[in-house]
Formats: structure tokens, C-alpha cells, sequence
């Protein structure tokens, strides 16, 4: 693989470079420790990345669950309503449906007058 500019592997060295001697030593020298300290910066940001990412993932599945157990008393309670419902006593449906305008007409009133 050859370049364009003749072939060469490399680029000749600056002449500020020659001329100093140790002076490109010590530049690399401070470079690989920039790069050490942010190399050290980034794993500790991941690190900490990857905690915060368990704790998310634990609430979640804490929430999931909770849902799921909601979920379960939400149709549990449906059912009964619906048995209720088909029975003979028709007339729960109405009690229900008074009550509950009754609740949120109560609420209504406690939210607009605080």
C-alpha cells in the first residue's frame, strides 16, 4: 500500500522536533497521561452508567409487578361487579352509579372551594 505522496510510510519529523531533542518524548509522555486520566474518568461515568442502569431496571420491575397485582384486583373486582350485575337485584347498578356521582360531585366541590 502505497501513498500518493511518494511512497512514504511516514511523515518526516518537524524541525522544531529535531532541533529539541527530548522535547517530542516529553510531549508524548503528557499526552498517554491525559489520556490515562480520561480513560480513568470514562470508566468510573460507566461504571456508575451501569449502576444507575440496576437501579432503573429493579424499579421497573417493581412497577411491572405492582401492575400486574392491580391488575388482578381490578378484574377480580370487575367480575364481582358483573355478578352483581346479572343477579336479580338490578337495582345495585343504579345505587352504584348514584354513589359514585355522588363521590365525584363531593370531590368536585372539595377541589373548587381549596
Amino acid at each position: 500500500m502505497r501513498r500518493s505522496h511518494g511512497g512514504h510510510y511516514y511523515e518526516p519529523l518537524p524541525q522544531q522536533y529535531e532541533a529539541a531533542g527530548g522535547s517530542l518524548e516529553e510531549d508524548n509522555d503528557s499526552l498517554a497521561e491525559n489520556l490515562k486520566d480520561k480513560i480513568s474518568a470514562l470508566k468510573s461515568l460507566s461504571i456508575d452508567i451501569g449502576a444507575e442502569v440496576k437501579y432503573q431496571d429493579r424499579m421497573l420491575r417493581d412497577m411491572d409487578d405492582d401492575f400486574d397485582k392491580t391488575g388482578g384486583f381490578l378484574g377480580n373486582t370487575i367480575a364481582r361487579v358483573l355478578r352483581v350485575s346479572k343477579g336479580s337485584h338490578n337495582y345495585y347498578i343504579l345505587y352504584l352509579f348514584l354513589f359514585s356521582i355522588f363521590v365525584f360531585f363531593v370531590l368536585y366541590i372539595f377541589l373548587k372551594f381549596r
